[in-house]
């Protein structure tokens, strides 16, 4: 996974390295000194996603952590502080999503969550105001991507939705326009 100037792994045997800039505790290794070589995390990992400045990663036993800058509570633990070590977040994930300045995983039922900055309505949940932790958005959804400032996620139908800022195109629906929802 990566972030704008850091980047994070999976070896094989579940353990999690990070290295690069290191200005908001994205490494992860209870510093904010940059690390030009990957750094042991931690261990027992099976899935990661890199945002502007944090991470977002899932253990085994389908528990949730986050790190690094939550200026805008992109680590969803109910606070604007930066978090120099992954913390435990929530329970029962399977996969996520880290973009800008927000976070989505998607639980074992299936369930969207959403949290983080909220500018152009990336969350989508019909408003523009950010979430200090997790809140369920839909439910029947199997894949989610964050980008900078729009998610796209797909349901179990196989039906591809998009939410967030549109002003690009980036949402796929033959408009320059954003989408709360």
């Amino acid at each position: 996974a990566a972030g704008t100037y850091h980047g994070l792994a999976l070896k094989s045997d579940g353990s999690m390295w990070a290295w690069g800039n290191n200005n908001a505790g994205q490494v992860g290794d209870g510093t904010t000194i940059p690390s030009l070589t990957p750094k042991q995390i931690g261990t027992g990992f099976i899935s990661v996603a890199g945002g502007q400045d944090h991470f977002a990663a899932i253990k085994s036993d389908g528990s949730l952590w986050t790190w690094g800058s939550n200026m805008s509570g992109e680590l969803g633990d109910g606070t604007t502080t930066d978090s120099t070590t992954p913390k435990q977040i929530d329970t029962g994930f399977v996969s996520v999503a880290a973009g800008g300045s927000h976070t989505f995983a998607i639980k074992s039922d299936h369930s969207l969550w959403a949290w983080g900055a909220n500018f152009m309505g990336q969350l989508g949940d019909g408003t523009t105001t950010s979430s200090l932790t997790p809140k369920q958005i839909g439910t029947s959804f199997r894949s989610v991507a964050a980008g900078y400032w729009h998610t796209l996620a797909i349901k179990d139908d196989g039906s591809l939705w998009a939410w967030g800022l549109g002003g690009y195109g980036q949402l796929g629906d033959e408009t320059a326009t954003n989408s709360l929802t």
